[in-house]
């Protein structure tokens, strides 16, 4: 059942992505920021969290998951070290996924070739 919750979840933050790059005129990369705020939003206000926890990786592995993930370590961050979390509980909390992101695209970069667009 945790696969089906998850695929549902995911699938529908898919389907509205889908459907923002299909009926506006916003891009891939604004509508993959929205999702990155959105998450950060809903995490700080305390709402993602139900969610995270019905559908597990259909929440937390999108880009919504990250914002939420961000707000999470921040607020974490200044429970414990005060006004300095601001700055390095979002970091902290995201290190792990940041750099599996950095790692893996100079791979990507290092095994292909780019070409121009045409």
């Amino acid at each position: 059942m945790d696969y089906i919750k998850a695929f549902l979840v995911g699938g529908l933050f898919c389907l509205i992505g889908q459907i923002l790059i299909d009926k506006t005129k916003l891009t891939p990369a604004r509508i993959l920021v929205s999702y990155v705020v959105i998450g950060v939003l809903l995490g700080a206000l305390g709402i993602y969290e139900p969610i995270v926890q019905f559908a597990g990786a259909g929440a937390t592995v999108p880009l919504t998951g990250f914002g939420y993930n961000l707000a999470k370590g921040v607020k974490e961050a200044v429970q414990q070290d005060g006004f300095l979390g601001i700055f390095t509980g979002g970091l902290k909390a995201c290190a792990g996924g940041i750099t599996a992101a950095v790692i893996a695209g100079l791979i990507v970069s290092l095994i292909f070739k780019p070409k121009d667009k045409a």
